[in-house]
């Protein structure tokens, strides 16, 4: 297992990722005909110009390899809710290939987004999940992040999703 920060190139695998574990994860829990209408190569053009526009530590994306092979992802930035104070961070997403789940491997990735976060100088950061994912809640759960009673619905046209928000504060650097 290796972490690294996401590069110019790795946006194919990165939504490869993105697609297979979302119909993975969310089956049941939003419509299927969604999660089978995804494409990995517009997810690829948007992972590209987030690569692109990464200014690391504060943003940016960090992969997991195993074999040399890109299998999970996570990507932070500063806090992008109304309103957040600038000293908070955001964990925008964690995604692993479900054939890695309950290896360590996504802990592994948690942690190291946690600490470039902290490096980066917040104090604390927040993530949002899906309210209905009760197995992502339990992970975030048992690594530190626990509900701060915020939710919000996401639009996505042809349904609509309630996400929860939870927190965390983040060690000081060193």
């Amino acid at each position: 297992m290796q972490l690294r920060g996401a590069r110019r190139g790795d946006e194919a695998a990165i939504a490869e990722v993105h697609i297979r574990s979302w119909q993975a994860a969310y089956r049941g829990l939003i419509p299927d005909d969604y999660l089978d209408a995804l494409s990995i190569e517009e997810r690829s053009e948007v992972w590209r110009r987030i690569i692109d526009e990464s200014t690391e530590p504060g943003s940016g994306c960090i992969v997991v390899e195993e074999g040399g092979r890109i299998v999970g992802f996570a990507h932070l930035c500063p806090c992008r809710d109304e309103g957040a104070d600038p000293g908070t961070g955001e964990l925008t997403t964690i995604y692993l290939l479900k054939e890695h789940w309950h290896r360590g491997l996504g802990r592994a990735l948690l942690e190291g987004a946690v600490v470039q976060l902290s490096e980066a100088g917040f104090g604390v950061a927040t993530l949002w999940v899906l309210g209905t994912n009760v197995a992502a809640q339990r992970f975030y759960e048992a690594t530190g992040w626990v509900p701060d009673g915020a939710t919000r619905i996401n639009d996505f046209g042809a349904f609509s999703r309630r996400d929860l928000r939870y927190r965390r504060e983040l060690p000081r650097p060193g």
